[in-house]
């Protein structure tokens, strides 16, 4: 039995239901495997007089500092982290803090044998320092902007550089976000490539569909690189089509003010963020999913909407050209811009492949290859056999 900490900030938590959900899930099926045991340190974030920044700040102050998942335990140490810093946070706090879990950990009896970290800053070189404090061997996954964007600031580029450097062994989730790593310097031979995978049992086509004007959906943070307002800016030139935007984040008053600017806001509804569980309902009801983000190291949204038989019209961001790779999975946009997603929805509605079809494809894409990838990963690094 492999027993690993899985490190990350990247973790859904009672004030942030979706936050990492694509970590909780991944690990659920390691461990569902009966070869893996695992306990999550999954900090989060403090700052003094949190409420007088934002809603979120006040609500992740009031997680608990320790709850179980899944069956999984799941500690939440506070570290400092100033508002509006988000990714750029120094990795020091964020280490202090979790030594210090860690060490209470293994005063009440707690053995690991391999760190299990995500995302490349700050938890990257946080969890190498561990690792070596601990002398416990790391496994890093790179998951997206910590490949495509955070590089390009001068801090967390030297982080991640010594952690692609001293990790024991590397995961990426999808083949160009490999790439982005060895053209940051990262030895491609430590590097493997685990796509994430979808809950085929949790998300299924719905029984039957109501008859409604075509619907497009699209799913994400409402945040700028995920290209909602493209998506609206769209609308115009797509008369008789819905959008429903799933999600929330502070582009929220700008999107709702720019759709009543095109004259679509009948058209457009922002219900907000929905539980990942509810998620299966939201994709059954669409015709089509559209993905306009900027940057995807490996888009989970577009294997949930397939498995429900919705197909998918997807930006030609890293990870969604390797999800999206038949008629029957759906369509790539030819860029990212507005005309391109009104061509493209265009091209996909003149011949929508058969709901039946899209399902057949995402059932490629389970976890079972991705959890026997990471086995064979943690046996090396421990010297066992694989």
């Amino acid at each position: 039995m492999i027993r690993l900490l899985t490190f990350t900030t990247l973790y859904p938590n009672p004030a942030a239901p979706n936050h990492g959900v694509f970590v909780e899930n991944r690990l659920r099926h390691l461990v569902a495997s009966g070869e893996v045991r695992s306990t999550v340190l999954a900090p989060v974030p403090w700052f003094p007089f949190a409420a007088a920044y934002s809603a979120m700040r006040a609500r992740q102050a009031g997680v608990a500092a320790e709850e179980v998942r899944h069956g999984l335990r799941v500690l939440h140490p506070r570290f400092l982290s100033v508002p509006g810093l988000g990714l750029m946070t120094s990795p020091a706090g964020l280490f202090r803090s979790a030594r210090r879990s860690l060490e209470y950990l293994l005063a009440e009896g707690f053995a690991f044998d391999a760190i299990d970290a995500h995302y490349l800053h700050p938890e990257g070189m946080v969890a190498v320092r561990l690792g070596q404090h601990f002398g416990k061997p790391v496994v890093l996954t790179a998951r997206g902007s910590d490949v495509s964007q955070l590089p390009q600031y001068r801090g967390p580029r030297r982080a991640i550089l010594r952690a692609l450097r001293e990790a024991d062994a590397l995961i990426a989730v999808s083949a160009g976000l490999k790439e982005g790593m060895v053209e940051l310097g990262a030895d491609p031979g430590r590097i493997t490539v685990l796509r994430n995978g979808v809950d085929l049992g949790l998300f299924q086509p719905p029984v039957a569909r109501a008859q409604q004007p075509p619907r497009l959906l699209s799913v994400g943070l409402l945040i700028p690189r995920k290209g909602h307002d493209r998506i609206i800016a769209a609308l115009p030139e797509l008369p008789g089509f819905h959008l429903r935007i799933l999600g929330e984040g502070p582009e929220r008053g700008r999107l709702e003010a720019q759709a009543r600017a095109l004259g679509v806001a009948d058209r457009v509804s922002l219900p907000g963020a929905v539980p990942h569980a509810r998620l299966a309902a939201e994709y059954g009801a669409a015709d089509a999913l559209v993905l306009a983000s900027t940057r995807e190291g490996w888009a989970n949204v577009l294997l949930e909407a397939m498995a429900c038989g919705t197909p998918v019209l997807a930006s030609p961001a890293w990870g969604c050209r390797e999800a999206v790779q038949a008629p029957a999975a759906g369509r790539l946009l030819a860029d990212f811009s507005v005309g391109a997603i009104v061509a493209g929805v265009r091209a996909l509605f003149a011949a929508l492949p058969d709901r039946a079809a899209t399902r057949r494809y995402a059932e490629g894409f389970g976890w079972d290859e991705t959890t026997a990838g990471q086995l064979a990963i943690f046996r090396r690094v421990l010297g066992q056999p694989c």
